[in-house]
């Protein structure tokens, strides 16, 4: 009975210990965000609400038509931890399945504000954010990407603050081959 008692507290013992110990791991490798990373978060939350308005691409593309407008969706979530970015062709109902609907989050992360675009195309680019120096615009950099390319994949992104109803997105898609596509939406708040 003894050997089975010191066994367990043994066992528990280890368990205790690496518990910690990945604790005390993940604490040394955490970053506390740079002032321009949550400034730029805090100015990106600012948008919180429903967005709508035209869009311009260029070069223009036969499946899209600028005389459609766009609706966005941004919301905080996760206790104020992350921000997400639904858009689709306004009136459209919410069927993922049958209309495009990407969904973008937008966290701080290591220091830095990032981006992910959960993609149409099936994948997920990573971008990190680059404030301007008036504060009046936050643009992302691509970084990496997970999924595959073969449909192209979402590489730029500007969101320029105009003022509380009304802010920029510019988008920049790559086509296989590099070739690419800017998508311009002037948003007005909806509500």
């Amino acid at each position: 009975m003894k050997s089975i008692c010191l066994m367990l507290f043994v066992g528990v013992m280890s368990l205790t210990t690496v518990a910690f110990a990945q604790h005390d791991a993940h604490k040394a490798t955490e970053q506390v965000a740079t002032p321009e990373a949550q400034k730029s978060f805090d100015a990106m939350k600012g948008l919180a609400g429903n967005w709508e308005g035209p869009v311009t691409v260029e070069p223009p593309q036969p499946d899209m038509s600028d005389d459609k407008p766009v609706h966005v969706s941004l919301r905080v979530t996760s206790r104020g931890n992350a921000l997400v970015h639904e858009m689709q062709e306004a009136g459209t109902p919410l069927d993922a399945a049958k209309y495009d609907h990407p969904v973008t989050m937008f966290y701080v992360d290591g220091g830095h504000l990032t981006l992910i675009h959960y993609c149409d195309a099936g994948n997920r680019p990573r971008m990190f954010a680059r404030p301007s120096a008036d504060g009046k615009s936050v643009e992302f950099d691509f970084s990496d990407i997970s999924g595959s390319t073969n449909y192209g994949h979402m590489h730029h992104s500007v969101f320029t603050f105009i003022d509380s109803n009304h802010h920029i997105e510019d988008w920049t898609y790559m086509m296989p081959g590099d070739k690419p596509v800017h998508a311009h939406l002037d948003l007005k708040r909806t509500e």
